[in-house]
């Protein structure tokens, strides 16, 4: 690939992942807002968030498979584009199940976006330092990701008002689709051809937003048949999607990469560190500042900024000369080990004094995030097969998504029966710790992340 056309793949991936990422988190500091204007409950509120990433999670396979069927770059413009309309569909929202099922449309737009943009990157760059720097500055683009919604949030819901906070994706996405087009007709688009297992991804939505809903409502006296039936839902349609992927030549995810260990592993991982930073975290920290010190949601805001910096400083500039003198796993259990304390350290202390309470604990966690962020995106991409990149990207995501989704639910369970938050932040850190655990059962010397083996044959 040219150096040209690299360029334009990593802008348009980096930009694409960025407004996805952006949404996840870009309505937290909002929420109180949208709470109070639409006169919404605390669980459904919660469900403006998590039908983001109920959506994105139960749809990403689909969407993966989608980019090596009909092209990567063909996929994100139409991807963007799909999400920038449902963006303005949510930004005039009159009340709150439109803005619930404009959410979840912006999730199934996500699912077809985010693959892609990885896809790019792995398409565009060969294996080596050069994808390896193309990954991390993609991770830091998600990683700040999070923390730009969190203060873009506050901003623009206290100058303008909750609904700026996606009507602000129409510009944005406008943009991205421009340049997607002009990197289709600049590139080499490979499909592999094929089907896509629809009833597969139907089975995965109805199976994850089920067992979101029964952990958000356990809780709540007026609820508790339904979440129970949620739940027993859950688990059946679980276990049809298992025999239906036996049965199907199409699966959501190839056999041999689900039956790869390292694969498996790294994503386990995956999906219990996103149930920490993926929604949890900003959720959490966001009713804290408001609720209990009184922010404003500007304040609020900027209250991310020492989570935010010092996760996208140690992401973009220490991990990448790390990894290449220790092996992904090494340091994603470093980076577990140092964010666990600091989750730990948000339950134990009364929120009344900020720097102590708050922006040391943030720093410490945003130097554990930065440290094992991009080692795991390494870990379960590197020597894939390259008919198998889409639905090994689509793989991690979902892992990241539905572990956010389900992370938020069982953390907002914990936190209405306890009536504190610091069960949610302890939950948070137990997580963490299952990390730890985790990867250092995952195989591979130091040289993991280069050593080119072709995984999926």
């Amino acid at each position: 690939m040219s150096t040209s056309v690299q360029r334009l793949g990593l802008w348009s991936a980096c930009v694409a992942q960025l407004i996805v990422v952006l949404d996840v988190s870009v309505v937290n500091v909002a929420l109180p807002s949208i709470q109070a204007d639409l006169g919404l409950g605390r669980v459904t509120t919660s469900w403006v968030a998590m039908a983001y990433s109920l959506a994105f999670a139960g749809t990403l396979l689909v969407g993966a498979r989608l980019a090596d069927v009909v092209g990567t770059a063909r996929l994100l413009t139409w991807g963007v584009a799909t999400f920038t309309l449902a963006s303005v569909v949510g930004g005039v929202a009159t009340d709150g199940w439109m803005l619930i099922a404009a959410r979840a449309a912006q999730g199934l737009s996500a699912a077809v976006v985010s693959p892609a943009t990885f896809t790019v990157l792995t398409i565009t760059h060969a294996e080596g330092p050069g994808r390896t720097r193309a990954i991390a500055v993609w991770t830091a683009v998600s990683l700040a990701g999070g923390g730009v919604g969190n203060i873009a949030s506050g901003v623009l819901t206290d100058l303008i008002s909750w609904r700026a906070t996606l009507l602000i994706n129409l510009p944005i996405g406008i943009g991205v689709v421009a340049a997607a087009a002009v990197l289709r007709r600049r590139s080499t688009d490979r499909t592999v051809g094929g089907r896509i297992d629809l009833a597969g991804a139907v089975l995965a939505t109805g199976a994850f937003a089920c067992a979101a809903y029964a952990l958000s409502s356990v809780a709540e006296d007026a609820t508790a048949e339904l979440s129970a039936m949620a739940g027993i839902a859950a688990a059946v349609l679980f276990i049809l999607l298992l025999g239906q992927q036996r049965r199907t030549p199409h699966q959501l995810v190839p056999s041999r990469l689900a039956r790869d260990r390292l694969i498996v592993l790294g994503n386990t991982a995956t999906a219990l560190t996103g149930a920490c930073f993926q929604v949890g975290l900003w959720y959490f920290l966001t009713y804290r500042v408001q609720a209990q010190l009184g922010y404003s949601p500007i304040q609020a805001g900027l209250a991310f900024l020492p989570l935010t910096v010092s996760m996208l400083a140690v992401n973009l500039w220490i991990t990448p000369r790390l990894i290449t003198r220790h092996a992904p796993r090494v340091l994603v259990v470093v980076g577990a080990g140092v964010a666990a304390p600091g989750l730990l350290w948000l339950a134990a202390l009364d929120p009344d004094a900020f720097v102590l309470a708050i922006l040391v604990p943030s720093v410490v966690i945003g130097v554990g995030g930065g440290l094992m962020n991009t080692p795991l995106a390494t870990l379960v991409t590197t020597g894939v097969l390259p008919e198998h990149a889409g639905a090994a990207s689509g793989l991690m995501n979902t892992a990241k998504q539905f572990g956010g989704a389900i992370g938020l639910a069982a953390a907002s369970t914990a936190a209405a029966v306890t009536g504190t938050d610091q069960a949610a932040f302890v939950l948070m850190g137990i997580a963490l710790l299952a990390v730890i655990v985790v990867a250092a059962g995952i195989p591979g010397g130091r040289d993991e992340s280069q050593r080119g083996t072709r995984r999926g044959h």
